[in-house]
This record gives structure tokens, sequence and C-alpha cells, in this order.
């Protein structure tokens, strides 16, 4: 492929921007990062007229796809009325409702812009509401890059890490507060004796745990077999809050996301991404005591493009969408990610390459790891993956017209069609084999 006009926007941006970018996520590109000049469906095109089946999707928010035709007359209908009133409009309240009909935990709703601002919502309703001032958190979830939450996501020094049991605390980032973390306890994930027993010393210091339902940012890693139930009842034996963040799993895995999903309900969860289909939204939603802590009065949650028009009609269109016929677009999405899933592991037999597929088919990881490895169920399990291979994986993916994210998460979208899994599916063989080679 031919990146010409790329390299040259991203010289220009280099000029006026650290690094050429405004996420740190999209400095890991080839062959520099991209620049792209529109998407339809689930194909995207780059500045240079290179045509990709997208599996990046946005990084998950384009569940829809890239032009879901009633959001984006939905938003357009909207524009002429304006952006930000400093009030409310009705709009709101019909995407409020909407996220209480169909997430389980939703009996109260507040919006946001971004993930990371909501799950700090969450993290200060749930202090505000236990008087507590300790959350836990596990090895290699996400939860948004503030100094508060931003802690042992990426740790891959073994001495760093410290003992499973008790890991050290490691900042995700230079810059952060080293005081951010002080209240932050952090433990492996899937190891339900180690929360009882840090339960059994902090319980009554604790205000929450906070998780992805599916650790999804990091190597798409299923809960075990009742560890989400387990977490549900150390939470109420010890009056702690139960806190999914469901940025990326919600509205995807089901249409009430992983807590529907894994019939497991929290008490509050955070949710972005493919809420509005790619309008810049989020929401921390829950019960309705909990949330209520924001109209005391000394609970703060502001944000002046909170909940604003375009943001609104695009979530209300986005949600109405999926929920029509009893979710009948969200199938889509399963059933190419099922057939995607199923081609890949078929790929890798056929080619007797050690190519791993993990999660589930609307989000999944593919990875390399040796045969020999015992089975990959938290963060410190998952670095016996061959990350250099997974790297020229996607390298000879992307040269191919297959594009997914530099970590190997796949987010399939209700656009993917079956020509687009039997083509994805022959660039995958293409590549296998010539790897090997």
């Amino acid at each position: 492929m031919i990146h010409d006009r790329s390299k040259a926007l991203y010289e220009r941006a280099c000029r006026v921007t650290p690094g050429g970018v405004h996420s740190n996520v999209r400095l890991a590109a080839t062959p520099v990062p991209l620049f792209y000049e529109r998407g339809e469906g689930a194909h995207l095109w780059d500045v240079d007229g290179n045509e990709y089946i997208d599996y990046v999707m946005g990084q998950g928010p384009m569940l829809l796809g890239h032009t879901p035709r009633p959001v984006i007359e939905a938003v357009r209908a909207e524009l002429d009325k304006g952006f930000v009133p400093a009030g409310q409009t009705e709009l709101e309240v019909r995407a409020a409702e909407l996220i209480c009909e169909l997430v389980p935990c939703a009996e109260m709703t507040r919006f946001n812009c971004t993930g990371s601002e909501a799950v700090m919502a969450a993290v200060r309703a749930a202090r505000a509401y236990t008087g507590r001032p300790k959350v836990l958190r596990f090895e290699g979830h996400y939860h948004g890059w503030h100094d508060g939450i931003a802690w042992n996501y990426s740790v891959l020094d073994k001495e760093a890490q410290g003992p499973p049991e008790a890991p050290l605390p490691q900042a995700s980032s230079a810059g952060q507060d080293p005081a951010s973390g002080d209240h932050l306890l952090v433990l492996p994930w899937n190891d339900l004796a180690l929360v009882e027993d840090l339960f059994a010393a902090h319980g009554s210091e604790i205000a929450a745990v906070i998780c992805e339902p599916m650790m999804c940012n990091w190597c798409g890693i299923l809960p075990l077999p009742g560890y989400l139930e387990g977490l549900r009842r150390c939470c109420d034996r010890h009056g702690v809050l139960l806190i999914f963040d469901e940025v990326i799993t919600g509205f995807r895995l089901s249409l009430g996301g992983g807590q529907e999903y894994f019939g497991v309900t929290p008490d509050l969860c955070v949710l972005a991404k493919a809420l509005g289909a790619g309008m810049a939204v989020s929401a921390v939603a829950g019960r309705a005591d909990v949330m209520r802590v924001f109209v005391d009065g000394k609970t703060v949650h502001a944000g002046t493009y909170n909940a604003n028009r375009p943001a609104m009609a695009g979530t209300v269109a986005a949600l109405e969408m999926l929920r029509a016929d009893g979710g009948a677009e969200l199938r889509k999405a399963h059933a190419a990610g099922t057939a995607l899933m199923e081609g890949l592991r078929a790929l890798a037999e056929e080619t007797a390459t050690p190519l791993v597929v993990r999660g589930l088919p609307p989000v999944f990881q593919v990875s390399f790891v040796p045969e020999d490895a015992p089975p990959i169920v938290d963060f410190r399990s998952s670095l016996v993956t061959d990350f250099e291979a997974d790297r020229r994986f996607w390298r000879a993916l992307h040269e191919r017209g297959v594009r997914c994210t530099a970590r190997g998460l796949w987010f399939v979208s209700t656009a993917h069609s079956a020509e687009d899994v039997e083509k994805t599916l022959e660039i995958v063989r293409d590549a296998l084999m010539t790897l090997r080679g």
C-alpha cells in the first residue's frame, strides 16, 4: 500500500501537535499514524485511497458501522437548533429512559462526554455514598487515564509487579500524582480467594470494587465461572458497591451489556462507546439511592458539554436502533463475530499456527500463545503471549487491507457482512502462510 499523503500530513501534524496525534493510543500505527478520508458501513478509506475492512471501529464506538443513517439523520435534524443550551432538552430525558429500560442496574443516569469522566463520577458517587476511601481495581483492567484510577494497567516488568497476592502500585504514566493511588487496592483478576482475603482485612474501608465484566482492553479475558457472582456476594457482605466498567461491553455483549450477558447486576455501571454510535457521550448509571448523592449539594458532578443536543440525538437514535425488533441489529454483530472466531480458529489449525482467539463474538482478542502455555485467566498469565508475533501479524493484515487494533482486539459491528468475513479469512490465511514462510 502507498501512504504518501498520510506521511505528508503526519509530518505537517508533528509540527503543531505532539507526536502528530491527539491520543497516544494512535501512535501505534504502520507505517505512520494514518489519516482517514471516510468510512462506510464496516469499511474505511485512508487519504491515499486505500480501503480496509475495519475491525477497529473507532476503538469500539461504531457498533452500528461507520455511517448508521438513522443516527446521522437524527443528529443532522438537531444541528440547526443549537449545540449547548446550558439547560435541559427532552432528548436527554428520552436517552436516560432508554438506558434505564435496557440496562439492569440503571434506575437513574447522568451523562458525560468520555468514559474517563464517567468513571470519575462513579467512583466519586461510591465514596460519597459509603463514606469510605478505598477502591479495589484489578491488574490489566483499563478505567481511563485520570490519576486516581490509572494504575497497574500494563506493568510488564515482573520485578515491578510484586507478588500476585499483593501487587505493587504502579502508575500508568509519568506525571501522575504519586499520592493519587494511595486509596487504591490492586489484585489480579479472576482470583476470588484473594478478594475474600482482602475484604476480610479491609472490607470496612472499601467504597467500591471496579472492573470490566469481561477484561476487554487487555487480552479479551472472560470471567471464570462464578467469579462475578463471588464479587457480588463479597460486596453485599461488606456493604461495598460493585461498579462495572461497561465502556466497551455496554450494548455490545447484549442490549443490557455485560451485566445482562453474565447475569450479575452491579450497583453502578459506566457506559460509553456504543452508547452514542460515535457521538462523544458517556454515562454513569445505577441504583437510585446511590445516584441521588449528586443532588445533596455536597457531591459535585458537572460538565459544560454533558448531555449536549447532538450527542443526545445520536444516543437516542442509536439505542432505538439497537432495541428494535428485540435486538435484531445486534444479532448481526454476534453472527458475524461468531463466523470470524470459528474461521480464525480453523485457520490456526489448518496452518499449524499457535493463534488463540479469546472473548465473545462482538469483541474478541487474537494473539499468538505457545501451545504448552497455561490457561490465560488474568494479566500476568497473558504475558506468555508472543507480542512480537502479534505485531508481525497485525502489520501483515494491515498491508492486505484488514484493520484491527495493534493490541489484537477485534471489534465486530452490525455492518460486517458475510462477504466481509469471507474476505477477511482469506486475507488471514494468506498472512499466516506468509508469516510461516
